[in-house]
C-alpha cells in the first residue's frame, strides 16, 4: 500500500489525498512536521517537503504534488482529473500553477508562518498586518473565483478537475486559519461548499491541529 508522508495543513498534501480518494487509491498517512522533517524523509524527497508518497513493495517513491497527481493521471484510468481537448487540460494546468504558486504565496504561506509556525515553532505573537494583507489578497483572490463559477460549470471547465482539487486545497487551508472572509463571494462560497460535501473532502473537516482550531463553520458542509 502506498504511504503518503504529509502534514494536516500542507495545501499540496491535501491535493494529493484528494485525488488519490477520488480516483479510489488506497493509501496510509504519515505525518511530517515541516519545522522537524525526519532524517529518512530527508532520504526520501532531498527538498524536505511533503508531500511524499512511498510504496516500499514495488520500491517507487514520488515527490512532489504536481508530480505525484501527473503519476497517477497517467496509471489510474478512474476518474480523470486533467481531461479533455487540450486546450482545456491547459487550462486545468493554468489553474493548478495559479493556485499552487500564486494562492499559496499571497495567503496560505503567510497565513501559515504566522497563526501556525509562530506559535507552534517560534513562539511568537503573529503580525496582524501581515494577516491584514493576507485576508485582503485573499478576497481579490476570491474574486477571480467567483467570476470563474459565473461563467463554467466548474473552475476549468465543464467537469470537476485537478484544477478544483488545487483550489479547494489551498483554501481549506487557508478557511482553517481563520484567512477567509465570504461576504460577498456567493460563488465561490457555493462552489466550494458542493466540494466540501464531496466524500474526498470530509476526513479532511474532521482533522484538527493539536493546538491551532479553526473558525466554527470551517466543518459546516454550508458553511
Amino acid at each position: 500500500m502506498w504511504r503518503l508522508y504529509q502534514f494536516p495543513l500542507c495545501p499540496f498534501s491535501r491535493k494529493v489525498r484528494l485525488l488519490l480518494s477520488e480516483k479510489g487509491v488506497g493509501y496510509e498517512l504519515w505525518r511530517e512536521n515541516p519545522w522537524d522533517p525526519s532524517e529518512g524523509f530527508w532520504r526520501l524527497n532531498a527538498a524536505g517537503r511533503t508531500p511524499v508518497l512511498e510504496d516500499k513493495g514495488k520500491g517507487i517513491v514520488l515527490a512532489d504534488s504536481r508530480a505525484i497527481c501527473e503519476y497517477f493521471e497517467e496509471t489510474v484510468d478512474k476518474s480523470a482529473m486533467i481531461n479533455g481537448t487540450a486546450a482545456n487540460r491547459a487550462e486545468i494546468r493554468r489553474l493548478v500553477a495559479l493556485f499552487d504558486e500564486n494562492f499559496y504565496g499571497d495567503v496560505v504561506a503567510p497565513l501559515l508562518h504566522e497563526r501556525m509556525k509562530k506559535r507552534i515553532v517560534l513562539r511568537q505573537p503573529p503580525d496582524s498586518r501581515v494577516l491584514r494583507e493576507a485576508m485582503k489578497l485573499a478576497h481579490e483572490h476570491l474574486e477571480y473565483v467567483d467570476w470563474l463559477v459565473e461563467t463554467r460549470a466548474w473552475l476549468a471547465g465543464s467537469t470537476m478537475s485537478l484544477a478544483d482539487l488545487a483550489a479547494a486545497a489551498q483554501i481549506s487551508v487557508a478557511d482553517y486559519l481563520g484567512g477567509i472572509d465570504w461576504t460577498g463571494h456567493d460563488e465561490a462560497r457555493g462552489w466550494y461548499a458542493v466540494f466540501k460535501s464531496r466524500p474526498s473532502f470530509r476526513p479532511l473537516l474532521t482533522e484538527r491541529m493539536e493546538v491551532i482550531q479553526p473558525p466554527a463553520h470551517y466543518a459546516k458542509v454550508d458553511g
